[in-house]
């Protein structure tokens, strides 16, 4: 191993500091210790513990932190770094259960690959967040739950460097088939018996406001997944006979229980009310089962209720689902963005999902009104 210390860099932060002494003043025991260093020590002359501990403490005293970190990228054309892009609070990063699996598979890829994340917020589309993009130090972006017409989307193909998208298709993509994840659990209800249903999902309404919304077509909803979602299930009711208008379309304010929860009072306060409620995501499935036991209502009996993910939470209340690898969803959009494959057709991966039937769910004659 060598151990180097640049002379030059030391001189500069000598002077940024104030001092006195420059590059020809080689008579301080400091900088004949930084001579020292500067010149390697080779595996084949190992340095003295004592000269190592020596040249390291002159650089401490020199302010000399080690090469810069700018300049290193710059050299090897590597900033070190995935950044990941999504529209959520930073906050909702580190509480959705869903989220903290996608980025946890995400953090071991980079850090196999001795690589950082850079959490990115776009809260808002406007030139705050183009900058952010823009000046963002990585080696490409991971884009979640980020919609296509964003101008921070074009900001980051713009920049030349590996974009991953794992809400809707792009280049390089990896998620599920969301329109035939809920039509198998629109089939289930389907089954059942159920005619009466309210569908919850986040942001829907256009001004991100909780209550019941009319969604005449689906295409027209900006949310990439909560589009999919409500067409794979509207694909299932017209298949049984149910007319898209009959379904009560419900926006929630955000993706949270307490969000769950007020949407659903839309629905569940109505007569005569749905005798199914069907979430575009568990946490806001969990809301939905709030607020039916706010009303001693019994899921699975007076109302059948069906989220999305399959998060640990979700089975602790024995509700039925869609089960999609989040873990697994990470970790490939790290390895499709440190390695992108040659062929077109591995740039895009669809990931198996699963309708996880539980106690949530049951024949819409059993308690319904």
């Amino acid at each position: 191993m060598e151990y180097c210390i640049d002379l030059e860099a030391l001189d500069r932060y000598r002077r940024a500091a104030g001092h006195e002494a420059h590059v020809a003043d080689r008579r301080r025991p400091g900088r004949r210790l930084a001579q020292h260093g500067f010149e390697c020590v080779q595996p084949a002359r190992p340095a003295l513990p004592e000269l190592r501990e020596k040249i390291f403490e002159a650089a401490r005293e020199l302010g000399y932190s080690g090469p810069n970190p700018t300049a290193r990228s710059l050299r090897s054309g590597r900033a070190g770094a995935i950044g990941v892009l999504f529209t959520t609070a930073l906050s909702i990063a580190f509480t959705d259960p869903y989220a903290v699996q996608f980025l946890r598979g995400l953090a071991e890829v980079a850090e196999d690959n001795r690589t950082s994340l850079l959490l990115v917020p776009l809260r808002d589309d406007d030139e705050g967040a183009l900058e952010a993009v823009r000046n963002a130090s990585v080696d490409g972006f991971v884009v979640y739950c980020v919609p296509g017409w964003y101008k921070a989307m074009e900001a980051a193909w713009a920049r030349g460097i590996p974009v991953v998208n794992s809400d809707h298709f792009g280049s390089l993509f990896v998620g599920i088939d969301e329109i035939a994840s809920t039509r198998a659990a629109g089939e289930h209800l389907m089954r059942l018996g159920h005619r009466r249903i309210a569908i919850v999902a986040d942001y829907i309404a256009p001004d991100r406001r909780t209550g019941e919304v009319r969604v005449p077509s689906v295409e027209g909803l900006g949310s990439y997944v909560s589009r999919e979602r409500l067409t794979g299930y509207r694909d299932a009711f017209a298949a049984a006979g149910l007319d898209w208008s009959e379904v009560i379309t419900i926006s929630a304010a955000g993706n949270s229980r307490e969000h769950g929860a007020a949407a659903a009072a839309h629905a569940l306060d109505r007569s005569p009310r749905p005798t199914a409620v069907v979430a575009t995501t568990d946490l806001l499935a969990l809301g939905v089962l709030d607020a039916l036991a706010a009303r001693d209502l019994r899921p699975g009996r007076d109302v059948s209720v069906i989220g999305f993910d399959d998060i640990p939470d979700a089975a602790q209340a024995h509700m039925t689902t869609v089960r999609q690898p989040a873990l697994d969803r990470g970790r490939i959009a790290g390895r499709l963005l440190l390695d992108p494959p040659d062929d077109p057709a591995d740039r895009r991966v669809i990931l198996p999902t699963e309708l996880v039937v539980r106690a949530s769910t049951g024949p819409a004659s059993a308690g319904s009104i």
